[in-house]
């Protein structure tokens, strides 16, 4: 499955590097590139918080089932970095939006 998925983004890279060699020229309005930089930033933030969040909690839930009596320290300590873990999401879409004016 991992080389299948591999292969996929492969192909699916050099399909996007692609694009632009076979774009055809002469027109000023263009794309605007920031926006679509600040949508692929938006969508790795997210996409790194969504996994990050995800191994967190499977930790501490484990932590949790191997000691129930430090369930109060794990959940404070989860609690914490959850709130860091969340913090990259909220700084990728504050520069958006300074970037997007």
């Amino acid at each position: 499955m991992r080389q299948v998925m591999s292969k996929v983004f492969m192909v699916m890279s050099a399909l996007c590097f692609a694009m632009p060699a076979f774009a055809q020229g002469g027109t000023t309005g263009g794309t605007n590139w920031v926006a679509v930089a600040a949508g692929i930033a938006m969508a790795i933030a997210s996409a790194g918080c969504g996994l990050g969040q995800g191994r967190a909690a499977a930790a501490a839930n484990e932590g949790i089932a191997r000691n129930p009596s430090a369930s109060g320290a794990i959940q404070t300590a989860l609690i914490i970095g959850l709130a860091f873990i969340e913090s990259l999401a909220i700084y990728t879409l504050l520069i958006v939006f300074v970037k997007m004016k």
